[in-house]
């Protein structure tokens, strides 16, 4: 069993003040991930033994960046989508294994009054393009915070939110379009009608604390890897930042 773990712990450092280091202890997963790690390279040294330690930082300080912690060393390694406007942000690390390609991945937010959708549509068009070209060579395991909460069931308040960054028409769309494409949202494959679990609460107006939340956070895989989905789980009772770690196991 391959036990894997997505969290966009929103700021590494504050996360480790929050008991960062004993989620990763406790849950002993095969590869960690981490999106929004906001640090620039050499900032922090993780004392993590036993695991192989990959980081993308964005060019711009204190934003963005991402990370995964493998306990298998990966046959190859790659920052980025391999496209000039796409890659400083720090925002996708590809880890190559013998059986499949695995993919951490932050999703650049289309921000208020959609002020980035454009760029936010380029970047859904070549994401889902570079996972099928890897695809072409063997599976694919993509996970992280894609900003998009996918259906209604998605998200707290479906009715208020349908011109908003994360549940517009035009992101959801894309996301069925990458889905279409021959993925698995791999939590809706074992719990297609579940409501109420949600990944990411905002700070304001005592979101978490009513569970007013959105599952913005996801596993999702290949096609051909469906027989050897295990498990998928959501830790909401995990705290120590705004989102919470997904979860997926592999046979």
């Amino acid at each position: 069993m391959k036990k894997m773990i997505s969290w966009n712990v929103n700021g590494l450092r504050a996360c480790i003040g929050k008991g960062f280091l004993d989620v990763v202890s406790s849950m002993d997963a095969d590869l960690f991930c981490l999106q929004e790690t906001k640090l620039s390279a050499g900032q922090i040294e993780l004392p993590l033994p036993g695991y192989h330690q990959y980081w993308n930082y964005a060019e711009k300080k204190g934003y963005s960046g991402t990370a995964i912690f493998s306990k298998e060393e990966p046959l190859s390694v790659q920052l980025g989508l391999g496209q000039e406007e796409h890659d400083h942000e720090g925002r996708v690390i590809t880890l190559e294994f013998p059986d499949w390609y695995f993919i951490t991945c932050y999703t650049p937010n289309s921000q208020n009054e959609l002020a980035r959708l454009p760029y936010r549509m380029q970047w859904e068009d070549a994401f889902r393009t570079y996972l099928k070209q890897l695809e072409e060579t063997k599976p694919v395991i993509v996970c992280g915070d894609l900003n998009v909460a996918h259906r209604e069931i998605d998200l707290k308040n479906p009715s208020t939110n349908h011109k908003n960054a994360g549940f517009s028409d035009e992101e959801r769309a894309k996301f069925s379009e990458l889905l279409d494409a021959g993925f698995i949202d791999t939590f809706r494959y074992f719990y297609p009608d579940q409501t109420g679990i949600y990944s990411w609460w905002s700070y304001r107006f005592k979101a978490r604390e009513k569970n007013a939340g959105w599952r913005i956070d996801y596993f999702l895989t290949s096609q051909s890897l469906k027989d050897q989905l295990a498990s998928a789980a959501i830790h909401t009772e995990i705290f120590g930042s705004d989102h919470c770690p997904v979860e997926l196991c592999l046979k």
